[in-house]
């Protein structure tokens, strides 16, 4: 009877033990089973996006030319827009928004690591052909960028701009 305890043991105790995950091909997400945009992220160029408070969408599309249509964008400071971004080539690109440095940094670690996945509420990884979302407010004015940090694409000039412009003193 005691030979078939410690195995059940070991086998219960092996289900209670939290999961590890090597980083590459992983999510940077702690909870890869979180619903995205269901807890606010702060960043210096926004937050996560309330879906019922979007007041506009925009079309982003991302080509093999390394260039997005549009490659700038004007929102007003506070503003949530929705993005829609269509991958028009036929190889995969992001769109990942930051500020420029954070995007310089961010591309050199995937240069490093070109299997990281990303889950971010800021990030849309898109396949040829198909189509991502994201939801974002823009909290800050100032002038903030996206870009496709797949290794190459952005040194390549896959980039763009978002000014966004400051709320008047009637807050519009």
């Amino acid at each position: 009877m005691h030979r078939f305890l410690a195995p059940a043991a070991a086998v219960l105790a092996l289900s209670f033990a939290p999961a590890v995950h090597a980083h590459g091909g992983e999510p940077h997400s702690a909870d890869k089973h979180r619903p995205p945009n269901l807890d606010a992220l702060e960043k210096p160029f926004g937050r996560t996006g309330d879906p019922k408070m979007v007041s506009r969408t925009i079309r982003i599309d991302g080509h093999d030319t390394m260039r997005y249509t549009p490659a700038e964008i004007t929102v007003r400071q506070g503003e949530t827009v929705r993005f829609i971004v269509y991958n028009a080539g036929r190889t995969m690109h992001e769109i990942v928004l930051g500020t420029l440095d954070d995007l310089q940094q961010h591309a050199e670690a995937m240069r490093r690591h070109p299997n990281m996945e990303h889950d971010e509420p800021y990030v849309a990884h898109v396949a040829p052909g198909q189509s991502g979302e994201m939801i974002w407010q823009f909290t800050e004015a100032g002038d903030f960028h996206f870009g496709c940090l797949i290794p190459g694409h952005f040194e390549a000039g896959m980039r763009g701009r978002i000014k966004v412009v400051a709320r008047d003193a009637k807050g519009k």
